[in-house]
């Protein structure tokens, strides 16, 4: 998601509260049609330029929005699903697309809500985190799921026979989603941020560690712990096999880099060698 001014930022924040309260007691199905019927608004709002516009547009009054939202929307959609979109369109936007990629994130945080009443929210984590690893290894696949003139039902069927149903149906459809998305955005990233959205609902944050060896589940949980005193707070690792560091771990927390690999200091020394 694209960085956004703080009105918009408030208004996601009271979004999230009103999805939240939705949720709370939901069933899995109805928390997945929640979901469901959310892109369903976003794919609409993506389609109709003019109704994007008017219900974002802070110079409406807000009463006038939600009656259009009712308009167009009352009756299509469940009372649930209503409830979060009326918040949103009488809430303030920076702009129009804050509140598309508003509406895009709540629907995406219903559907890891049913891996979390399923007790699968950790392994869909670590799904999308390796899917995006994956696609990271594999440029022409990347190219060819991001294909726009290629039709969408192609590169879905791609993906499916890329996964082969070894995911959790979580994982799955949210890939999909990002795959069928007009918005463009290469599906390597797009795991990546649903990663992190995964690790944020169980209230973790991610280190991505890059290892030449496989780490040994005490090795990992030892180090969760580590960097959970350092940082204060919960870490989820996800955890990418590189050999080519040799030995030792590179971890990256948010913007932070600790370059503990042997190539890392072997590439610090030769900057220092005099030119």
């Amino acid at each position: 998601m694209h960085y956004m001014q703080a009105a918009s930022r408030g208004s996601l924040a009271q979004a999230r509260d009103r999805l939240n309260a939705q949720l709370d007691g939901m069933s899995e199905r109805d928390a997945q049609t929640l979901g469901e019927q959310l892109f369903a608004a976003v794919d609409l709002l993506l389609a109709e330029i003019v109704l994007r516009r008017h219900l974002a547009d802070p110079a409406r009054p807000t009463q006038d929005r939600v009656r259009l939202l009712e308009a167009v929307l009352g009756g299509q959609i469940g009372a649930p699903a209503l409830d979060v979109l009326t918040g949103l369109v009488g809430s303030r936007w920076s702009q129009p697309r804050d509140l598309v990629d508003s509406v895009e994130l709540l629907g995406q945080l219903a559907l890891l809500t049913v891996a979390t009443k399923q007790d699968a929210i950790e392994d869909v984590e670590d799904e999308l985190f390796r899917v995006g690893r994956l696609l990271d290894r594999e440029p022409r696949l990347r190219t060819l799921l991001a294909e726009r003139a290629m039709p969408a039902e192609r590169r879905v069927g791609l993906l499916r026979s890329v996964l082969a149903s070894k995911v959790h149906p979580v994982t799955e459809r949210l890939l999909v989603r990002a795959v069928q998305s007009p918005q463009g955005r290469s599906l390597d990233r797009a795991a990546e941020e649903l990663a992190e959205l995964a690790a944020a609902s169980r209230e973790r944050s991610v280190a991505r560690v890059a290892t030449p060896v496989a780490l040994t589940d005490e090795q990992q949980r030892r180090l969760a712990d580590t960097l959970s005193r350092i940082y204060r707070r919960p870490i989820s690792l996800q955890v990418d096999m590189r050999p080519e560091l040799v030995g030792g771990l590179v971890v990256q927390v948010g913007d932070e880099v600790i370059d503990g690999s042997l190539s890392g200091r072997l590439s610090d020394a030769l900057q220092r060698l005099p030119k």
